[in-house]
C-alpha cells in the first residue's frame, strides 16, 4: 500500500487534539484543593441533646468535609461542657445553659459567645397522667407531681436540663427528694428510656423527645411555656488563657455553625422523618430577639 502522508499528519494532529482536549477536561473537571489546616483535631464538648436528637450526625460531616477538621465529640451535660471550657480540656462548646453561660464567658474561659438555635423543654409522662398535670403551667405542673408525689425522673448531670428542672423547684419552693423523685445521673436519651420504663415523668428538650419517641410510651402532657425555652450558643474557649486549645478550629466551627447554608441545615432537621423541625436556626437573632 502507498503511504499516504497527508492522511498520517491529518490522523497525527486529531490525536494531538483529542488528547489535549482529554486533559483540559479532566483538569477542569478535578475539585480544587483545599489548604489542609494546621492542626485538623477540633475538640468539641456539648450537651448530650445535640448528640441524641440526631442533629450533630449531620452538621459534624458536613464540617469535616467542608474544612479539613476533624472533630472529636465529647457529648456531656451541659455543666460538665462549660467544666471542660473552664479548664482548657475543650476547643469550642455547644450549650444551652445561658446564665450559667455567661458565669463561664465572665470568668474569661470563653469567648465569642453566640446564639445559634433553640427549641422548647416539655413535660413527658405516661397517658393515665396519675398527678393530672396535662395543660398546666409548668409551675402548676410540677407543684401537682410533688403534692401526689407521683414518680419524677431527673437527669441530675448537671446538664442544661437539669439546671432548667432545678430553677423550677426553687421557683416553687418545693424540695425535690424522697422516694417519689429519682436522680438518674443521665443523658436525656437514658433518662426517658428510665423514665418510661418506671411510668414516670420527666423534662426533656423536644428534639430529643421526638428523636426516642418510637420506643416510648411518654405522651407531651405540658408544653409552650415561655419559660421551657431552650436556647443553644456556641462558644469559643479562650485561647489567650489555654495556649493549647485550637483557636482556628474553634473559630472555623463558630463560623460554619452561624454560615446560611448551616441555618437552613438546622431549620430542616427533622421534617422528613417527624413532620417538624426538631430546631430553629437563630444564627441571624440576638438573645435579645427571645426574651434573655
Amino acid at each position: 500500500m502507498k503511504f499516504n502522508k497527508s492522511l498520517f499528519l491529518s490522523i497525527c494532529m486529531l490525536v494531538i487534539v483529542f488528547a489535549t482536549t482529554a486533559c483540559g477536561t479532566q483538569k477542569e473537571a478535578a475539585p480544587e484543593s483545599s489548604k489542609a489546616p494546621a492542626d485538623a483535631n477540633l475538640i468539641l464538648a456539648t450537651t448530650t441533646s445535640t448528640q441524641d436528637s440526631g442533629l450533630l450526625d449531620v452538621l459534624i460531616p458536613a464540617f469535616e468535609k467542608k474544612t479539613g477538621y476533624k472533630v472529636k465529640t465529647i457529648a456531656v451535660g451541659t455543666g460538665k461542657a462549660l467544666a471542660m471550657g473552664e479548664k482548657g480540656e475543650a476547643d469550642v462548646l455547644l450549650v444551652h445553659a445561658p446564665s450559667a453561660e455567661k458565669k463561664v464567658m465572665e470568668s474569661g474561659s470563653t469567648i465569642n459567645r453566640q446564639l445559634v438555635m433553640h427549641n422548647d423543654f416539655i413535660v413527658v409522662g405516661v397517658a393515665n397522667d396519675p398527678a393530672q398535670i396535662k395543660g398546666k403551667t409548668t409551675d402548676d405542673a410540677f407543684k401537682a407531681i410533688a403534692a401526689k408525689q407521683a414518680l419524677f425522673v431527673s437527669r441530675g448531670d448537671d446538664s442544661g436540663t437539669d439546671k432548667m428542672e432545678k430553677q423550677i423547684w426553687k421557683d416553687i419552693k418545693v424540695a425535690a427528694d424522697g422516694p417519689w423523685y429519682l436522680s438518674a445521673g443521665a443523658g436525656m436519651g437514658q433518662t426517658l428510656k428510665i423514665a418510661n420504663e418506671k411510668n414516670g415523668y420527666t423534662l426533656t428538650d423536644r428534639a430529643t423527645y421526638l428523636a426516642q419517641k418510637k420506643n416510648l410510651s411518654l405522651d407531651i402532657l405540658v408544653e409552650g411555656d415561655k419559660k421551657l425555652l431552650n436556647i443553644y450558643h456556641v462558644m469559643e474557649v479562650n485561647p489567650e488563657k489555654f495556649n493549647k486549645v485550637n483557636k482556628d478550629g474553634a473559630k472555623a466551627f463558630s463560623e460554619f455553625l452561624l454560615a446560611k447554608e448551616t441555618q437552613a441545615m438546622i431549620a430542616e432537621f427533622g421534617k422528613d422523618e417527624y413532620g417538624q423541625a426538631l430546631f430553629f436556626a437563630d444564627g441571624d437573632k440576638t438573645d435579645a430577639d427571645l426574651g434573655l
